[in-house]
């Protein structure tokens, strides 16, 4: 098949010309043709095709020669003259009434693009085509542009969270893989970079940004991609031969990349990171799952201070975990969630002073959930204010509603513990002010418990707290005494009233003498501070006896009572106290 370039593209009309023939009506339709095509302000032409299957121009406009003759057109159509002319073929063998498709040339300053359209003129003999192009090298250079700003970060250059995933594709798909070779992604998340836009303003945080992302490139091999697909995250993707020794070894240039200060202002910084590692098993894992294990592991590595490698169940553990925050969300908000209520017991006459109350869930879908997990999402997702006061004011409401039923105010309190993300974040006095207030106690009814980590997290901001839960009447205890980190001067400083004693060394201390040993201490230095002291985790009445002749004041346990809801509560009471006064 001749093509168009050989064909040198006729413009003229021949004997041949199907718009050089028939009767006067037809010439008349085909001159009002020639008319409309003149009109059109895009580079148009009549075409047809000879018998030999040779394609050539019936009728051009004026944009049309003025492109050709520019070489827009000649060279594009030239370059592609087989391939388009295959398509001018197909599509009159065909029944399509048009068809759209792109052409493309190189030229001196870069690619241009051609948007074609090709449709079926209603005409009697020789097919006739007309033919379109629209210059669209412009609008692909802006949509290039635009790509490109979607898939990096503006910042620092590099690739964001969607151009990693292409780019790792990209390496995927069109690079020769050797046998048993592997993919890894090795997640990195600075610390404390909030605490230098907090102190030194955005500018020298996004200056760190740009000096990590330089020493982070730096440490690259080729073929590595680094990428920063969060605030202050940055991950890399890294072809390994040798499986785990490989990405160590990234690794540890990444921590040599980092080991001297960065200059900030008239400051040196020393940048500290998390690193955690996710491997592949082969070239056919999804990508997106590694970077999420890798961030999944790299979380690990902020609490350990080590780098951490995934290890399965990781993800389903994160998994989870956004789960109970999505669903604890629903709760909190729709009333999911209740406090059960476990006595506190006078050891030397076995009234019961208190309850401590305890938050418990049961969701529709997860089933229930225990404390220690749906509280530790809570703190790490910011919804343990919201828990914390619900707790607050649902306790101080449970002991209105007691008296309530009673008839006159009860002897006893209620516990509220007391999270040190909550007393960080949140106004905890004026919460109590408002669950007293709102529910019409005392405040000596409602003691708030908090641990030892709270005050060592904050001490002055703990001080301040402490003494304004005094000026309200509220009893102050300190849970988990012994575990922490707590010594005499703070004890002696601060208006704490209760230590409690924790389960570790209760449970434990009859068949262990150093347990007992430490029982006894505690016991020792809260009667010379005249603090008095709960026993937790008391689970027989062994342990019992034991703590009563030690001189504890107050215990609780399995071998009192298990939690229970407000009305059994309320019920234990009354029953002990009927009894108790018989």
């Amino acid at each position: 098949m001749e093509s168009i370039a050989a064909c040198n593209w006729p413009v003229k009309r021949s004997s041949e010309d199907p718009l050089g023939g028939g009767d006067d009506a037809q010439v008349d339709q085909m001159a009002v043709g020639r008319q409309w095509l003149a009109a059109l302000p895009q580079p148009s032409a009549i075409l047809s095709m000879r018998e030999d299957d040779d394609i050539f121009v019936v009728e051009a406009n004026a944009a049309f020669m003025e492109s050709f003759r520019s070489h827009n057109l000649s060279q594009i159509m030239e370059r592609g003259a087989v391939g388009w002319c295959d398509r001018i073929k197909a599509f009159v063998q065909s029944d399509r009434s048009c068809e759209s498709f792109e052409m493309r040339r190189d030229g001196t300053l870069g690619p241009e693009y051609f948007m074609c359209t090709i449709g079926r003129l209603p005409t009697e003999g020789a097919p006739l085509i007309l033919f379109t192009a629209i210059d669209r090298t412009s609008d692909r250079t802006i949509e290039k542009n635009l790509r490109r700003e979607l898939l990096s970060d503006g910042l620092t250059a590099l690739p964001n969270r969607t151009g990693f995933g292409e780019e790792i594709d990209d390496r995927l798909s069109n690079t020769v893989w050797p046998d048993n070779a592997q993919f890894g992604i090795i997640a990195i998340d600075l610390s404390r970079f909030s605490r230098v836009n907090e102190s030194l303003g955005p500018m020298a945080g996004d200056e760190l940004l740009i000096t990590v992302a330089k020493r982070l490139k730096s440490s690259l091999r080729q073929g590595d991609v680094l990428a920063r697909i969060g605030g202050n995250d940055f991950a890399i993707f890294a072809r390994l031969n040798n499986g785990l020794s490989d990405a160590l070894h990234i690794v540890q240039r990444i921590r040599e990349a980092l080991s001297s200060p960065i200059r900030l202002s008239e400051l040196q910084i020393r940048v500290d990171c998390a690193i955690g590692c996710a491997l592949s098993i082969d070239l056919k894992d999804d990508p997106d799952d590694i970077v999420r294990k890798a961030q999944a592991a790299v979380k690990i590595a902020k609490r350990s201070g080590k780098v951490e490698i995934y290890r399965n169940g990781v993800l389903k553990e994160a998994q989870r975990r956004f789960s109970i925050e999505s669903r604890l969300r629903e709760a909190l908000a729709h009333g999911g969630l209740t406090l059960a209520y476990q006595p506190l017991i006078h050891l030397q006459t076995g009234e019961i002073t208190g309850f401590e109350a305890l938050a418990r869930w049961h969701d529709p879908e997860l089933g229930h959930v225990a404390p220690v997990e749906f509280i530790a999402v809570a703190e790490e997702s910011g919804l343990i204010t919201s828990l914390g006061r619900w707790a607050a004011y649902e306790a101080a409401q449970a002991l209105s509603r007691w008296d309530v039923r009673y008839g006159q105010p009860l002897p006893v309190g209620v516990n509220v513990n007391l999270s040190p993300i909550q007393m960080a974040r949140d106004d905890v006095a004026s919460m109590f002010e408002e669950a007293l207030r709102y529910s019409g106690i005392a405040g000596s009814r409602l003691t708030a418990e908090l641990t030892e980590s709270a005050i060592i997290a904050d001490p002055d901001k703990a001080r301040k707290l402490l003494f304004a839960l005094k000026d309200l009447q509220m009893p102050i205890a300190m849970d988990d005494f012994g575990t922490g980190f707590s010594n005499l001067a703070s004890l002696h400083s601060l208006p704490i009233d209760i230590l409690k004693i924790d389960r570790s060394f209760v449970s434990s201390m009859a068949e262990d003498h150093d347990k007992a040993v430490i029982v006894r201490t505690i016991l020792s230095l809260a009667e010379s501070l005249n603090l008095k002291v709960t026993a937790e985790g008391i689970e027989t009445q062994e342990l019992a006896l034991a703590l009563q002749q030690m001189g504890c004041w107050q215990g609780q346990g399995y071998y009192f009572a298990r939690p229970m809801s407000e009305a059994d509560a309320f019920d234990y009471w009354r029953a002990r106290w009927n009894f108790e006064t018989v």
